[in-house]
């Protein structure tokens, strides 16, 4: 019986030993809304299943009204190019970092402003499960520099870039 208690405690101390904890995602401090609206290129993200064999992928923010903002994103699947439409709004009125984007309804998801550069060129967006990432820039490519800058700052949010798929935009 002792032996069945220690092989319990061992095995529940090695299953939360496993389970991954991150600390809480911090999002960038400040968010001016209208300097980040227009044209932002996909640099590098996470695979997911909505992008699959996409590439020269693109996201464009408009101004609706005071609340809403407008979202187009394009890339080029099979030879042609493909558009998706969304609506997105800021999920707490106070903080323009947090906002919540529907591409059709009823369901939404959180769109995280993780980094802005101070001259809105560059973006690393994400949200608080980690399962989403992404890397935006105001041109199709970047150094490796501010690559390596942007990879710093997820990492930093507890991401895992094993399987990041960086863009190659020089024929887009």
């Amino acid at each position: 019986m002792k032996r069945i208690k220690q092989w319990w405690l061992v095995s529940m101390v090695l299953l939360v030993a496993g389970c991954a904890t991150y600390n809480p995602m911090q999002t960038a401090k400040s968010v001016d809304l209208q300097k980040y609206m227009g044209k932002w290129y996909e640099i590098a993200r996470l695979p997911n299943s909505f992008q699959k064999g996409c590439h020269c992928s693109t996201a464009e923010y408009k101004v609706l009204d005071k609340d809403t903002i407008s979202v187009t994103n394009t890339c080029y699947k099979d030879g042609k190019l493909k558009e998706a439409t969304a609506t997105a709004w800021r999920s707490n009125a106070d903080d323009n970092s947090k906002l919540k984007v529907r591409f059709f309804w009823p369901f939404t998801g959180k769109y995280w402003i993780l980094y802005v550069s101070d001259d809105y060129r560059y973006a690393v967006i994400g949200e608080p499960s980690r399962e989403y990432l992404w890397f935006l820039s105001r041109t199709k490519n970047i150094s490796q520099q501010q690559l390596d800058l942007m990879k710093k700052i997820a990492i930093q949010q507890g991401y895992n870039l094993d399987q990041l798929i960086v863009a190659n935009n020089f024929n887009c």
